[in-house]
């Protein structure tokens, strides 16, 4: 709906300058044309706006390019490298953000860039137009609607810092001349976000209406709060005033009693498991639009399923299908995961070992069961992420039509429970909390870690891990949020926000090791942009961070 908007204006002001001679042919009235200023007349236009709005949340490719935040977070890090064909050139752009070599011309920043500020401007449109003074606008619908627009605000921004780092904060609606952009503080942009979010827990439901799942809700709201506030903190020399408003926020959550960790944490993960009682705020996919490669903006599935499936499976396996295997798993992370732990390893990681189990399992063999010459030789390490798994029933799915591998439909998940609790830990302890209540969220989420069932009494507490491995509970917290989080997406912006992006993390990666440096903590905003905007810097300067 929005992206015909564009086009119709386009074809308008074509017709206009064929007429340009003759004043009267310029003075005709609209046909068939929906503009910005005149469209937002009735509750179900708000509410059609809106669902605009939400559209490029759940973008993993678009412009031609994948721009998957999880694979952005993974193969940055020291969890994962981008993998692919033999060629090791095997979609250049993340090759370049794999090995620290992305320079403002990279081919996937704009699309990463764009994705966010395209929302940002429909929720501005939306914002901006709708006039809550007319009696049709004056409904609690819309005040919902506009609720739920800001959320949305807050997320693109926080999705783009994540990336750029201090960016451009934009709240109104932009003329097309105005393009003198420049980035603003951390503190400006940070303050944006929580003020967005704040406006938006004040009005949003603690739960979604049946059938509207995934949509913003109070305690979506409130954990991306906390973790702005957290994030400000980190990088302002760990504020503890930040991190107590974090703990705030983040304990809000727990507070509403709608979220618990699902007992099963394999579960999650399955294909069908969607918007469990863990997901607060959960990015839909779903197969019925018919995506295809000549689809110019995003695409509604889950374009990770494929692209980051594993390469070279052997075509009998009983469960899975060959994907073109990106993000390829590192031996650290495999090794990270304590003798104990290997339950929630098992979970996020799959091997040759386990794969050749599953093929036992079902009475199959096959030799080899990964074809390792079709993979990348330079990152190839026999470990695959089992998160996003590309199983053989996603077959069929895309009913509508659309190309097969990218309508498969699993969702991501982007704040979970276990997530709330972690970063509440953290806050705690790095505020003015209490430890003992920042160690009981930990034991919550290490209880569940421990396999299906009741684990009271068997598995190690955080008490424990700090006597017996001589861990402090800031380096117990760390290993939690690495260990819970694996092919998630959040350890590269973990690592960046608490200090602990450096090469040593990279030893025995030659191209990480060698090439990361300072600029190395955020992407290059894109040429396209710059040329533009003469004011926006390549990279942040240290200033914006004051």
């Amino acid at each position: 709906m929005i992206k015909h908007l564009r086009k119709v204006t386009l074809l308008l002001a074509l017709a206009l300058s064929f007429g340009a001679c003759n004043k009267d042919r310029l003075q005709v009235d609209p046909v068939n044309q929906v503009l910005s200023s005149t469209y937002y007349q009735t509750e179900l236009h708000v509410s059609e706006a809106l669902i605009g709005a939400y559209d490029p949340v759940g973008w993993t490719m678009a412009y031609g390019q994948w721009i998957s935040p999880v694979m952005f977070g993974e193969i940055r890090s020291d969890n994962a490298n981008a993998g692919g064909d033999p060629s090791n050139n095997d979609q250049p752009g993340w090759q370049e953000f794999d090995d620290f070599t992305e320079t403002n011309t990279n081919t996937v920043l704009h699309p990463l860039y764009r994705r966010s500020y395209i929302g940002i401007n429909r929720v501005n449109s939306l914002l901006s137009n709708t006039d809550t003074s007319d009696p049709a606008l004056s409904s609690d619908a819309v005040q919902l609607y506009l609720a739920e627009a800001k959320f949305l605000r807050a997320f693109y921004h926080f999705e783009v810092f994540r990336h750029f780092g201090p960016i451009p904060v934009i709240t109104e609606e932009l003329a097309p001349d105005e393009v003198s952009l420049q980035r603003n503080t951390l503190s400006e942009v940070m303050q944006q976000i929580i003020d967005d979010c704040e406006d938006a827990a004040a009005l949003l439901p603690v739960m979604p209406v049946s059938g509207q799942e995934g949509r913003a809700t109070k305690g979506a709201a409130l954990a991306l709060m906390g973790k702005a506030y957290l994030y400000w903190a980190d990088l302002s020399g760990d504020d503890a005033t930040k991190f107590d408003a974090a703990a705030s926020a983040l304990q809000e959550v727990v507070d509403l009693g709608a979220y618990e960790l699902v007992d099963d944490l394999e579960s999650l993960y399955t294909q069908g498991t969607r918007n469990t009682t863990e997901a607060v705020f959960e990015i839909q996919h779903n197969p019925l639009y018919t995506s295809d490669w000549g689809w110019f903006e995003g695409i509604d599935g889950n374009g990770i399923i494929q692209l980051c499936g594993i390469r070279g499976l052997c075509a009998d396996h009983p469960t899975l299908e060959a994907g073109w295997g990106f993000l390829s798993v590192t031996e650290g992370l495999y090794n990270h995961f304590l003798d104990d732990d290997h339950f929630r390893r098992d979970v996020a990681i799959s091997s040759e070992a386990t794969l050749e189990q599953d093929m036992i399992d079902a009475g199959l063999s096959c030799d080899p069961i990964v074809d390792a010459t079709q993979n990348n030789p330079i990152d190839y390490t026999g470990y695959f992420q089992a998160k996003y798994q590309n199983f053989k029933a996603f077959a069929g799915t895309n009913i509508n039509g659309g190309n097969e591998h990218l309508t498969k439909a699993q969702n991501t998940h982007y704040i979970r429970y276990a997530d709330v609790l972690l970063m509440l830990a953290e806050a705690l302890h790095r505020g003015s909390g209490d430890d003992g209540s920042a160690m009981a969220h930990i034991d919550a989420v290490r209880e569940r870690a421990a396999g299906p069932g009741d684990n009271a009494g068997t598995f190690r507490t955080a008490s424990q891990l700090m006597a017996d491995e001589g861990m402090s509970l800031l380096d117990v917290i760390w290993y939690e949020r690495r260990a819970e989080f694996a092919c998630e997406g959040d350890r590269w912006t973990d690592l960046v926000r608490s200090g602990r992006a450096e090469s040593s993390l990279f030893v025995g990666d030659g191209d990480k090791e060698g090439n990361f440096d300072d600029e190395s903590l955020w992407l290059p905003i894109a040429l396209e942009e710059t040329v533009i905007a003469n004011g926006m810097t390549t990279y942040p300067d240290a200033s914006l961070f004051d």
